[in-house]
């Protein structure tokens, strides 16, 4: 039996939403938005999910993401994260710019390389907030850093599967 007849039947006339190119931005901006959320802890074990979005968004498509965007949406993460102004936006213009670089010099990707370059590129967030912490002058070892540096690793697959799925609906492909 063909494929094509295995698969649900296609829906004439329907296509990407309404607002399909501000969904990725808006997301992104969304879970930046988490931040804000009412959570009481002494020590910063929660992750960047902002970025985490930015990076889940980015590895899956990087057709609607001019590279401009990352400064603006590094602001509102700045403002709703209480990280210095500037931190995230140059962070997330660098991460845009890596982001392109691989996707021109990787023939091929699979769910294992992205989640080994999102582990990179996490790894190297969760050390720059670290560093920016101790020149402002806290007094942490990089240890109290490491719960936020696993839990960030291992919510980016949920991550990923929350954005497909978003990317389903925007394009009308449920």
């Amino acid at each position: 039996m063909v494929r094509a007849a295995l698969s649900s039947p296609k829906r004439f006339g329907q296509g990407p939403s309404r607002y399909a190119l501000w969904v990725p931005a808006a997301t992104v901006a969304a879970a930046s938005f988490l931040a804000a959320l009412p959570i009481v802890s002494t020590s910063g074990w929660f992750p960047d999910f902002g970025f985490l979005a930015l990076i889940s968004w980015r590895l899956l498509r990087a057709d609607p993401w001019p590279a401009w965007w990352a400064a603006p949406l590094g602001l509102v993460n700045d403002l709703f994260t209480g990280y210095p102004i500037g931190f995230s936006i140059a962070l997330w213009s660098a991460t845009m710019l890596a982001l392109d670089l691989i996707d021109r010099r990787t023939m091929w990707r699979d769910y294992w390389i992205e989640w080994m370059v999102a582990t990179v590129l996490i790894a190297i967030d969760v050390w720059l907030h670290w560093r920016v912490a101790r020149l402002a002058g806290a007094d942490l070892p990089f240890t109290l850093m490491l719960p936020q540096l696993l839990i960030s690793i291992c919510a980016f697959p949920l991550s990923a599967w929350a954005v497909s799925r978003i990317d389903r609906w925007r394009l009308g492909r449920q």
